[in-house]
This record gives structure tokens, C-alpha cells and sequence, in this order.
């Protein structure tokens, strides 16, 4: 039985692990808290890829002072060797006496070998220690394990009245600066950020993430969805650092050849006339993606709230009324009844400046 000690040191951990978000993927982010004696010795989280894991990090902090120790580690440990050795063998080694363990690591290469090889050499092991709290944390890393396709965030920017334009396209600035922060916080900590090319059309965004303090992110791949390669070479999402993917159905070289000279890769999905949506989401896993964050208009978002593939929104509401003529969140088929409406459930609300920022989920969906 955990003990009020044992969930102080996971809490500890826990807020270790959030540190690395935005900077760890294709990998998780994990924390871990080394204790000796009722005494932290050694702490670490995570590292950028090719860096050290949280539990190499803590036992280097902690040196001789590991042995005996209790390690508290947010997710399963690694068994295997990857661009860093086995995590499990480095705490062997060091002579930790008890593993404490949030969740497992659904990975393929690990999946319950790691706690197995830890319980194997006589090391005592427990696990679901504030589980809820850890896969939070990690949903789109636990969602492409197990199902094979990112945790998928959908923001919306609307007004109470459900508006998100005037019926002209205006748009800027429906919610506050506050917000407007938010959102880019959002994007640093997903791995890709994915629109359609209405919106590329409509306001040529920038879809990078310039969050106030950048706390050592990664830009996260930005992905326009495009079955018919109108995105102009000029885009100004083409001009910025990192990474553009544009996911296509046509093979027009004569729209390829300056797209790819402005610095974008352009890859092919099946689907006609329009891109297969479960098929992009796909091709992301594949490519390691674990978060994908949504700023598309209510086409795409339509499109992917009708096939299922939205797992998570996150709404910001303005005091604002913009009126019947002015566009909505979703295009979606017309409802016979109230039965067939999409219930949601509210998972947080809070105040941001003026706004308020809705977090929901499709009442089919629960966390990976």
C-alpha cells in the first residue's frame, strides 16, 4: 500500500516529467526521484532525443547515494537499447532497492518487460501509483503505442454565440492576447500542428509556436493537408524555421517542383477527391508524431469530428456575440433529432484574460 510519502515523491516526479514537454518526442516524457532515507538524493526528466533518460539523469545526480534507494518513475522503465542504454540495467547496476512505478510503457519493446527484469533481480516493484496523472502527461505517446495514431487536439477560437468569423472571414482578434499565449504554448508542446488549405488560403498562417518562454522546445512539424497542392509558394508557413509536410492525392509536378523548393516535403495519401483523414493520421504515427494540435475551419474540423478522429477540444470562448450570419465551428450533416447530437464531456474550465478555455472530449473517447 503507498504510503503519503510514496505520492509526494510521485507528485515530485510528475512535475519533473511536464518539464520536458515539447522537447522529448518521438519519446515520452518521464520523470524520476530518487529517495534515500526519506531523502531526495537524485532527480533528472527526460532529455531531447539522444540525451539521457529521466532515470540515467537522477542516477548520475545522485552517484553512490543511489544504492538502497527507492526510484519514483512516472512511466515503466526501458529494457532495451536504443540511442541510450537500458534504464533497467543503469538502475541495477546502481543498486536501487525498490522501483515505483506510475504506469506501464505499452511500447512493444518494453510493455512489461522492463518492470519484469527489474522484479527478476530481486529489485521490489509497484505500479499505479497516480496513473491518471501520468498518462495525462503522455496521451499522445500512450495513444500511437496503442492504437496507432496521435492523441488529436482540435482548437477552436469562438465567440459565445459559437462563432469563429464574420461571414466576411474576418477573424483577428476574436479572443484575447491571453489566449492568443495559450494557444502557442499548446503548439510547443504538441509534435505536429495540422490545418487544411482553406485556412492556408483563407489567412496564410503561420502555425509555428512562439510561446513567452520557450523552455527549450522543439518546433513542432507543421502539416497542411492539401489533396489538390494549391498551397502557394509563398505561404509564410514556408518561410519560417522547422519543418512543412504537405500531405497531397495529386501527383502534379508542375505544383510539386516550387513547393519543394521553398523547403516543404509533400508526400501522397490515399484518397479522392479529398485526402483519407484516418489515413493522414496514420501516416503521422508512422512518422512518430504524438500530438497533433488542430487549427483548421470548419471543414476539416467537421470532416474529422464526423470520422471519429478527434479525441480532445480545446475551446476558447470569447464575450462576444457575432450573430446568425457569421461562421461556425463545424460543417456537419444536419440532425434529424437532439438524440443524434455529439455529447461531450468537460474535462476543465478556466478563465484565461477575458476568455474562457474549454477543454471536452467526444463522449465516445477516453483517454489512451
Amino acid at each position: 500500500m503507498s504510503s503519503t510519502a510514496d505520492h509526494e515523491f510521485m507528485a515530485r516526479a510528475l512535475r519533473l516529467a511536464r518539464r520536458g514537454l515539447g522537447s522529448t518526442d518521438p519519446n515520452p516524457t518521464v520523470g524520476c526521484v530518487l529517495v534515500r532515507d526519506s531523502e531526495v538524493v537524485g532527480e533528472g526528466w527526460t532529455a531531447p532525443v539522444g540525451g539521457p533518460h529521466a532515470e540515467r539523469a537522477a542516477l548520475a545526480a545522485a552517484g553512490d547515494r543511489a544504492r538502497g534507494a527507492t526510484a519514483y518513475v512516472t512511466l515503466e522503465p526501458c529494457c532495451h537499447q536504443g540511442r541510450t542504454g537500458a534504464c533497467t540495467v543503469a538502475l541495477l547496476e546502481a543498486g536501487v532497492a525498490r522501483v515505483v512505478c506510475a504506469i506501464g510503457d505499452p511500447n512493444p519493446l518494453v510493455n512489461g518487460a522492463g518492470l519484469r527484469a527489474l522484479g527478476d533481480s530481486g529489485v521490489a516493484v509497484e505500479q499505479g501509483l497516480m496513473e491518471q496523472g501520468a498518462r495525462e502527461i503522455n496521451k499522445g505517446y500512450l495513444a500511437r503505442m496503442t492504437r496507432g495514431r496521435p492523441w488529436v487536439r482540435s482548437k477552436v477560437a469562438a465567440s459565445l454565440d459559437g462563432r469563429t468569423a464574420l461571414s466576411s472571414g474576418q477573424s483577428k482578434w476574436i479572443t484575447g492576447a491571453g489566449a492568443r499565449s495559450d494557444v502557442h504554448r499548446w503548439r510547443a508542446r504538441s509534435s505536429a500542428v495540422l490545418t487544411g488549405i482553406g485556412t492556408v488560403l483563407a489567412d496564410d498562417p503561420s502555425l509555428d509556436a512562439r510561446p513567452d518562454d520557450d523552455g527549450g522546445f522543439v518546433q513542432p512539424l507543421r502539416v497542411i493537408v492539401d489533396s489538390a497542392l494549391r498551397t502557394p509558394p509563398t505561404a509564410r508557413t514556408l518561410s519560417l524555421p522547422g519543418e512543412v509536410l504537405i500531405l497531397t492525392t495529386t501527383d502534379a509536378a508542375d505544383r510539386r517542383a516550387p513547393l519543394e523548393a521553398g523547403g516543404a516535403r509533400i508526400e501522397a495519401v490515399e484518397g479522392r477527391p479529398r485526402c483519407n483523414l484516418e489515413h493522414v493520421l496514420g501516416r503521422l504515427a508512422e512518422l512518430e508524431v504524438n500530438d497533433v494540435w488542430i487549427e483548421a475551419g470548419a471543414t476539416l474540423n467537421g470532416a474529422l469530428l464526423e470520422h471519429g478522429l478527434i479525441d480532445e477540444f480545446v475551446l476558447y470562448l470569447a464575450p462576444r456575440l457575432l450573430g446568425d450570419d457569421a461562421r461556425g465551428m463545424f460543417s456537419l450533416a444536419p440532425l434529424a433529432s437532439l438524440a443524434d447530437s455529439l455529447e461531450l464531456s468537460i474535462d476543465d474550465v478556466r478563465r484565461i484574460g477575458p476568455d474562457l478555455r474549454i477543454r471536452a472530449r467526444p463522449g465516445t473517447v477516453l483517454p489512451p
